[in-house]
Order: C-alpha cells, then sequence, then structure tokens
C-alpha cells in the first residue's frame, strides 16, 4: 500500500480537500453519530453480530476508525445460537452531564440503555429501559428546562401497530419511562415506513430527523415544533432524486466546531449492507436542507463528492481496520462473531501470529446455523481476501476455512490427512470436487468482483491462484449485508477435538494480490506501505 491509499480497496478521501462518498463502504447500518469537542463518534445496528455496537471515531468526519464495541453479548440466552436478523436494531449515541449513552432496541426484548465515561473504554452492563415487543429505533433528548424525553418507533411485524413515532417522559438518569407520553408524528398504515426518529433541539425549536419510505428506496424527512409535544410540521429533505444513492436516509445530524452541518445516513447498496454517505447541510428559514441542489420544495440530492468539512485542520487518510495478522493479545476489532461467543472458541496466544479457531459440533456440516463463524464485514465493491491455514492432523471429523456468508454461503472447506489437504468449494445446497493440496499452510484466496461476483481458490507456489468450483454469487444476509471470514468445525458431536490455525487475513484491491498490512499500537489503522505478501 502507499500513503495515497490508492492500494486500499476503499478510501474516500481523495488527498485532495475533497472525498468521495460513501466515506465508509461497509455495512455500519442505522448510523447515529455525535460530536463532542473536535471529535466525532459513530454507532450502528450490528443485529446478531458480536460484539455489538461498533464505535468508530473521526476527526473530520471522512476517515473513519474502530476504536470499540459497547455492547459485548446480547441481552438474552437465546442469543448463544444464530438469529438471524434480530438483535441490535438502530441505536443513537448522544453526550450528556460528562457520559456518553447509547439507547438501543433489541426487537423481541424492548430498549436498553448503556453508557460509559470514555467510549473507547468499558461500557455498563444494558440496562432494560422500556419493555415489550417492536418497540425500536430510540432516541433520547434532555431539555434545557432538566426533563428528559425519549423517542421511538414500532416494527409492525411484532408490535402490531407501524408508522407511529412516539415521545415519552423520561427520567434524567435515563433509567425510568415516566409516562405514556404520545404519538407525535404518523403517516398512515398501508404507506411506506415512518421510522428511526432522531431528536435534536436548536434556536428554540424540536426537531425530529426520520426516514420514510422503506430501507431500499426512501427519503429523509425533517419534523419541527415550537413544543415538545407537537404539533409537528414536516418536509421532505432529502431523496434520491436521479442519482445512484436510491433510500439516501436514516442517519445523523452532526455539527463541526468550525459551525458547519453535516448529515450521515445509510444507502442499502443489497449485498454489500446499508454503507455510509456524509451529505453537507445548510439552514433555510430554520429548516436544515440537506445534499445539493435543492428543487422547489426543498427536497436535496445526495452529492457523489464534495469539500471535506472544515474541522480547522487536515486529517490523514484512515479507514475502518480490516486486514489482520493476528499478532495482538486480543481479537482484532473488525471481527464478530454470528452469535454470543464462548471465549473457548479461540486463542490468539497458543500459537503467536495465529489466530486458534477449535471446533463447535454442526450439524450436518449447515455453516448458516454455526454461531462460531469469526466474520467481518465486504470493504468495497471489488476487493481479495487471502489467508493461511494450518490443520491439526489425525482429526478425520475437523473442518476449517474460508467463507462468504449472507442468505446463502460458500466456502473453501478443508480437511487433512496423510495426504494433505483436501480442499472443497461448499455452497448451502451443495459440496464440490475436492482439489488435494499438498503444501503446508494451505493458502485460501477468494475474489470478490462488481455485483458480488466470488470466486475461490488456492495459491500454488508459483502457478499462482488456481480456482476451485464455479463462481459464487454473494447475497445479503437478514438486515445485514454478506460477510467474509473463518471458521472451524466438526461433524461429530462426539469428536470435538483439534484446531485450525490463521496465520493472516489479507485484503486487496481485485487487480492485486493481498498484501501485508500492519495496524498501529494504537488502534487505528492507517494507509501504509505495502510488504510481501503470503509465499
Amino acid at each position: 500500500m502507499n500513503d495515497s491509499g490508492n492500494s486500499y480497496p476503499w478510501v474516500p478521501d481523495l488527498g485532495d480537500g475533497t472525498y468521495q462518498n460513501p466515506v465508509i463502504f461497509a455495512d455500519y447500518s442505522d448510523p447515529d453519530a455525535i460530536r463532542v469537542g473536535d471529535d466525532f463518534y459513530l454507532t450502528a445496528s450490528s443485529f446478531n453480530c458480536i460484539p455489538g455496537l461498533p464505535i468508530l471515531h473521526s476527526q473530520d468526519l471522512v476517515n473513519w476508525t474502530l476504536i470499540n464495541h459497547a455492547l459485548k453479548e446480547l441481552p438474552h440466552p437465546r442469543y448463544a445460537e444464530v438469529q438471524p436478523g434480530q438483535g441490535v436494531w438502530a441505536p443513537s449515541i448522544r453526550h450528556h452531564d460528562g457520559r456518553f449513552w447509547i439507547f438501543f432496541p433489541t426487537p423481541d426484548e424492548g430498549i436498553f440503555v448503556i453508557t460509559a465515561s470514555d467510549p473507547g473504554g468499558e461500557w455498563t452492563v444494558p440496562h432494560l429501559l422500556l419493555a415489550g415487543k417492536g418497540l425500536i429505533d430510540p432516541c433520547p433528548l434532555w431539555d434545557d428546562d432538566g426533563k428528559a424525553y425519549l423517542a421511538h418507533a414500532y416494527a409492525g411485524s411484532r408490535a402490531g401497530i407501524r408508522n407511529k413515532l412516539h415521545l415519552r417522559p423520561m427520567s434524567v438518569c435515563g433509567t425510568r419511562i415516566l409516562g405514556k407520553g404520545k404519538i407525535v408524528a404518523e403517516i398512515a398504515p398501508e404507506q411506506p415506513a415512518l421510522e428511526g426518529p432522531k431528536l435534536h433541539k436548536l434556536d428554540g425549536w424540536y426537531y425530529i430527523s426520520a426516514p420514510s419510505g422503506g430501507v431500499a428506496n426512501g427519503w429523509q424527512v425533517i419534523f419541527r415544533s415550537r413544543q415538545i409535544y407537537g404539533p409537528y410540521e414536516q418536509k421532505i429533505v432529502l431523496a434520491q432524486r436521479g442519482t445512484e444513492v436510491n433510500g439516501p436516509h436514516q442517519g445523523a445530524l452532526v455539527d463541526t466546531a468550525e459551525g458547519e452541518w453535516w448529515f450521515m445516513h445509510f444507502q442499502d447498496k443489497d449485498l454489500y449492507g446499508r454503507i455510509v454517505h456524509l451529505q453537507p447541510v445548510r439552514w433555510k428559514n430554520d429548516w436544515p436542507l440537506i445534499g445539493e441542489e435543492q428543487d422547489s420544495e426543498g427536497v436535496g440530492r445526495p452529492v457523489k463528492k464534495h469539500c471535506k468539512p472544515d474541522v480547522g485542520k487536515t486529517e490523514g487518510i484512515a479507514i475502518p481496520q480490516s486486514s489482520d495478522d493476528f499478532n495482538r493479545p486480543g481479537l482484532g476489532l473488525q471481527w464478530q462473531w454470528h452469535a454470543n461467543p464462548d471465549p473457548g472458541w479461540h486463542s490468539l496466544t497458543e500459537r503467536p501470529g495465529h489466530l486458534r479457531l477449535r471446533p463447535k459440533f454442526v450439524l450436518n456440516g449447515d455453516l448458516s446455523a454455526a454461531p462460531n463463524l469469526l466474520l467481518q464485514k465486504f470493504p468495497a465493491p471489488e476487493f481479495i481476501v487471502e489467508t493461511k491455514l494450518e490443520l491439526a492432523p489425525g482429526h478425520p471429523c475437523l473442518y476449517a476455512g474460508l467463507v462468504v456468508m449472507g442468505s446463502e454461503y460458500a466456502a473453501l472447506d478443508v480437511t487433512r490427512d496423510a495426504a494433505g489437504y483436501h480442499v472443497r468449494l461448499v455452497t448451502s445446497a451443495e459440496g464440490g470436487e475436492i482439489v488435494l493440496v499438498g503444501e503446508s499452510p494451505v493458502i485460501l484466496q477468494v475474489k470478490v468482483g462488481a455485483g458480488g461476483v466470488c470466486r475461490f481458490g488456492v495459491i500454488r507456489g508459483a502457478d499462482g491462484f488456481y480456482q476451485i468450483g464455479p463462481a459464487f454469487f454473494a447475497k445479503a444476509g437478514k438486515w445485514i449485508g454478506a460477510k467474509v471470514g473463518v471458521y472451524c468445525m466438526s461433524t461429530d458431536i462426539l469428536d470435538v477435538s483439534g484446531s485450525a490455525d490463521f496465520g493472516c487475513f489479507h485484503f486487496a484491491p481485485l487487480h492485486e494480490r493481498a498484501g501485508e498490512s500492519k495496524n498501529p499500537s494504537d488502534g487505528e489503522v492507517r494507509i501504509r506501505k505495502s510488504q510481501q505478501m503470503i509465499s
């Protein structure tokens, strides 16, 4: 890689004072962001993936890195098994009274709150603020008069009602709901969804920023009132309007210390998940106008390229972590399990410089039901992933490999016997022919092309990439994008012995072979010069 970032699969900072959208080409669904001093913090939905509630940090809203996850496990025993599309839905993050607060829902349990004095440190155990099915998308507001409120929406699939935004009085400490409150905004039940409220107060106006129109093709609406409980008037402020950015909505209004305003939102990119865009905001007649080229109704259109936010200084290029050399005592922040994890599933200390995975029994070898998948988000429209794998010998029921997971999956599935490593491409539907690879470790690679076309294969010395099986078309999961990662399993419930050692996990642009990257000790990933890759 080089300092310009040209060798990383996706870099939004163009290095000339401008940026390109998306600013995060990865599945950070339902983003919310705040500014505290000169620092910006972002969190997002994490659904069934754990650790959850990622915390990203930036100083210019363009260059982001992961610094933490606020949720170490989902707050119910059932999340020990894979629960597609459940878990953490749209959260909100706020800073109040010297603490950081995240309010988040799990749609079958209710609304929870957690806090921390440092977003990169330990967060409190989730406190159930409001129990009930279908209570989603919470956001607090601490008013100037010392009162506090909570806004939320409803999931029709669980609550039986939808398209209503509910405002409730809340204790200032954020631990109790103090009354029923009232519905402050709604649309007809048969219309596309109204959800995801974010509360703000500015210059005596109460604002509710909310998405409407559905995940894939919606728009952003602003409600405003001089009274907290309304009545509210509304205005559509951002829509697709002929651009390639479908459904530009659900996100965060945030200001800079220099007085600029910006809006971060997601775009549903199907198999890539909900990627994050940044739009300029200007105010007119006390309405935030988002994007560019507003029409006669004040509806903006998303920008593809724009001048970076004025933050009074120039920040270096940074990207969320992806490649990993497994040279630290803990898992990199880019990794998530597919369910609440067991500490015994992995080790980074038994063999330094390697990720050791221990097998878990998986019925019929169905990876879609395996909670111990260790995965990360697709980081770009096109890329290569390469890893090297060693299996302990003498374990005939031990399988490990490289997987792309969504509503369907494909994996380079590896076993080992006296003859060497046996590699085959398995999918949700079938297993393919077996290729014998004598070398140890075996080097696995997947090339992901535009539209999620995945070609799996092995690296065979000087011969290079050898494709195994046909191309596979990656699919989105339940409310999440496709993910890529590693696994180790046993197909015999009476024999879960052995282990799999992964020596690295590297990303590169599709036109290159994946190059080594070293993570700085402070946890941020900066673009670095390439070193020679796996040989």
